[in-house]
């Protein structure tokens, strides 16, 4: 089956729950998870719900070990984000050999989970943690750091040992790491591919289709580690612009004829939508790929039909958040001024104004 760029991104817009249709579709995305950065989540949800609807779920460092926020239970992403081998933890971990043979990348992450499961009874922040599982583990688990002046524990292997030793975050201004539930068990061992490719499907679901690349950039590993939970997933395969992607068996007609997208949506630093690794589909222009990925400090997307027409970046004083809008052509004001005012409301402000150049 052959699909079109604007088919496979109007699939994504829909099933993001960009139309503001469903809040099931809204909740679908949540479940998948929102990457937690400043405001992204309530903004990205804003962007989703209808008016007057909510959501809510739990905070914890799962993919790639950014902090993401979930509707889902978390006991089920700590099975489906298991490493499925030695290699594809070493790649999550951004791992070489040497480090493995000294200490193993699976090994290293239930090592450091049983820690922290073990020291984290109370809210602490991550410098908190840090120490108190430093203090713990074995000098081949941890770093020299010259800017701290001390050796501590390498920043992702405690995040990627969070969601196995049940820690939760509190999203606050400043984030705080919370005790694992009672009762919580702490998976070890090799992930089951069967287990995988629930995440797997469900990203496939939420991004649309996605080559077996996309994905392992995606979940923060190599295409190779990935490759069985893929298999083991039974997605079907269809070519989106010349390129051999997979989808869900279920999901595949919706390809064929997605609603319309909307007028126009402001999406938040990585923002569901921006997830994805197909960068260059989703913004075939290589000077907006740049604009809206830049290597710090990255903008927010204005969307408009399946395209990304331009950036915002928000700036707030007092009681009131203005818009510095950076658009390739033209905008709907009226859409444009009515999207903002959602944008300031997510962040608890009011508008008080927007620029466009």
């Amino acid at each position: 089956m052959d699909v079109s760029r604007d088919a496979a991104i109007a699939y994504r817009i829909h099933a993001q729950g960009l139309h503001r249709r469903s809040v099931a579709d809204a909740a679908a995305v949540l479940d998948l998870g929102v990457q937690h950065h400043q405001s992204s989540v309530p903004v990205a949800l804003a962007a989703r719900l209808p008016e007057g609807a909510a959501l809510d779920g739990e905070l914890a460092w799962t993919h790639r070990g950014a902090p993401h926020r979930h509707t889902s239970d978390l006991a089920a992403w700590a099975r489906r984000l298991r490493p499925l081998s030695e290699t594809d933890a070493m790649a999550r971990l951004i791992w070489t050999t040497e480090q493995s043979a000294a200490f193993p990348a699976l090994a290293g992450i239930d090592r450091t989970a049983e820690v922290l499961q073990a020291v984290v009874a109370g809210p602490m922040t991550k410098g908190e943690v840090s120490t108190a599982v430093s203090r713990e583990l074995p000098r081949e688990l941890q770093r020299d750091c010259p800017s701290c002046g001390v050796w501590h524990v390498f920043d992702q292997l405690l995040r990627l040992a969070g969601l196995p030793a049940g820690i939760t975050l509190d999203g606050g201004r400043t984030l705080r790491a919370l005790p694992a539930p009672p009762g919580w068990v702490r998976p070890s061992g090799v992930g089951a591919p069967e287990d995988v490719a629930e995440l797997v499907t469900a990203a496939v679901r939420v991004l649309g289709p996605a080559t077996t690349a996309d994905l392992a950039a995606w979940a923060g590993t190599s295409a190779g580690a990935l490759a069985p939970a893929v298999e083991a997933a039974g997605l079907v395969a269809v070519r989106v612009e010349g390129r051999r992607a997979w989808m869900a068996p279920d999901a595949v007609d919706r390809l064929t004829d997605p609603p319309v997208p909307p007028g126009l949506r402001l999406l938040p630093p990585f923002d569901p939508l921006l997830s994805a690794r197909d960068r260059a589909l989703l913004v075939p222009d290589a000077g907006r790929r740049r604009a809206l990925w830049p290597a710090l400090g990255h903008p927010g997307a204005v969307l408009a039909g399946t395209d990304v027409v331009g950036t915002w970046r928000p700036t707030a004083s007092g009681k009131k958040l203005t818009l510095a809008v950076t658009a390739s052509g033209a905008l709907p004001r009226d859409l444009l001024d009515e999207e903002a005012a959602r944008v300031a409301a997510a962040r608890g402000l009011r508008l008080g104004g927007v620029s466009v150049s």
